[in-house]
């Protein structure tokens, strides 16, 4: 008799494979807690009758034919037990609920399968373990069905009538229900808790535990807490997805240096393989003074496909090699935006940056295809960029014309007038050198 209630009391917990929650059995449940929890009673003890040989008879063969396959007749074989329910005391009672909550749970149907465990607890001359258990079953099938309340209403009711302290698992399954009830500083706490158990123990927290802890800090808006048990995570389970979201905490609290060095880090050890990461390293190089290793890094990704052609990552990469003072190879770049672009924006940079390089062919030419796309921010840029150009290339009138434009726009107009100053300056004595030349070319010609 005593192996079948044995039998009974673990079967239930044998098929709760909820993952999101910590694994238990009968055993564990009477590992507990305080006397006390907000106004919850304490179950009073009392005298437990003995299951009769035909009630252990039915129930073993409704038992006996779910295990074979024939959930049917097993349900018909506890419902001829029901209708005698009123024959039954009141251990006999929650064996029948019992196996019916069993049974309920292994067809998926959760909602009877709680109301069935509910019945259990409801008797009063039941063993305390099957109590405590049940307890901690219907907790769990609250949680599964997102019933949160309902879930810490059990286990509050488990805990007060346990006299153990509570052990790791059993404080975290608390901080997961009130989590989930956002009742983060409380979920804290408990998390807090299972924590210091397992330190005393010289024993690691879970994977789990940890992850918990991250999400209650990141709650109640704590960065440099969250930080922390980033740090912690990536030390004892080196996983990619801890790297990266260590990298992006510590640009939250402000450690940009830290940032870059755990994301080149984590690029080194073969975590960084996603766009939106590649990119963000790209991004953290160039804020950090290093476009070269922003400009190979986009370059690399772009050739192998890792990160689109997009018109963005196109920019990203020439105002890297821009930056890196690589203009020659920001050429083409600058070129294949200025075939996607609807506007003359990229080649205003590639004008400028033919300008840069002394190519003043290229740079009036380029120049002069963004003013006529438009849609330019510094639109008199351009027009001094073309008077620069013409110039060196000793055309002075386009140049003049060219900075008469310039001088329209208030943002160009100062320059544009002194270039334009300059340039009257140069053409006059270049009329000067050229008439001096002709004069002595006559002369050496009369002679």
């Amino acid at each position: 008799m005593n192996t079948f209630k044995q039998l009974i009391a673990v079967s239930v917990f044998a098929t709760l494979p909820f993952s999101y929650l910590l694994s238990m059995n009968v055993m564990a449940a009477e590992q507990s807690a305080t006397n006390t929890a907000d106004n919850v009673k304490k179950r009073q003890s009392v005298r437990v009758p003995a299951m009769r040989n035909r009630v252990y008879t039915q129930l073993a063969r409704a038992q006996k034919l779910a295990d074979d396959g024939d959930k049917i007749a097993g349900f018909d074989v506890l419902d001829d037990v029901k209708d005698r329910i009123d024959s039954l005391n009141s251990y006999e009672q929650a064996m029948l609920w019992n196996f019916y909550g069993f049974m309920y749970y292994a067809n998926d149907d959760i909602d009877n399968a709680i109301d069935s465990f509910k019945k259990v607890v409801e008797q009063q001359a039941i063993p305390q373990s099957l109590y405590l258990s049940t307890l901690y079953s219907l907790t769990q099938l609250a949680m599964q069905q997102q019933q949160y309340d309902q879930a810490l209403t059990f286990l509050k009711q488990w805990q007060v009538n346990n006299s153990k302290p509570l052990n790791a698992s059993q404080e975290i399954l608390f901080a997961q229900i009130y989590y989930q009830s956002k009742a983060f500083k409380k979920s804290l706490q408990h998390v807090d808790k299972a924590m210091a158990l397992v330190k005393a123990k010289n024993e690691l927290p879970k994977e789990n535990w940890l992850i918990l802890q991250r999400a209650d800090y990141y709650a109640l808006k704590q960065p440099k807490k969250v930080t922390e048990v980033l740090e912690t995570l990536v030390r004892l389970f080196d996983k990619p997805q801890y790297w990266l979201q260590l990298s992006a905490m510590y640009g939250e609290i402000g450690k940009e240096d830290k940032q870059l060095a755990v994301m080149e880090a984590a690029y080194q050890a073969g975590y960084v393989t996603k766009d939106n990461d590649i990119t963000t390293l790209a991004q953290l190089y160039l804020y950090h003074g290093a476009p070269y290793k922003c400009a190979s890094l986009l370059d690399d990704a772009l050739a192998n496909g890792t990160v689109k052609a997009e018109q963005k990552y196109l920019n990203l990469l020439a105002q890297s090699y821009i930056a890196a003072k690589e203009n020659k190879k920001a050429i083409p770049v600058l070129k294949q935006l200025s075939s996607i672009a609807d506007n003359g924006q990229f080649d205003a940079q590639l004008a400028q940056t033919y300008l840069t390089m002394e190519k003043w062919q290229q740079a009036s030419a380029a120049a002069k295809q963004a003013l006529k796309k438009g849609g330019l921010k510094q639109q008199g840029n351009m027009f001094l960029v073309q008077g620069m150009s013409y110039f060196n290339l000793q055309k002075f009138d386009l140049a003049l014309n060219a900075f008469i434009e310039a001088e329209k726009i208030n943002s160009s107009k100062k320059m544009a007038q002194q270039w334009r100053k300059y340039v009257v300056r140069e053409q006059g004595y270049q009329q000067r050198l050229a008439q001096v030349k002709e004069q002595n070319q006559t002369k050496s010609e009369s002679l």
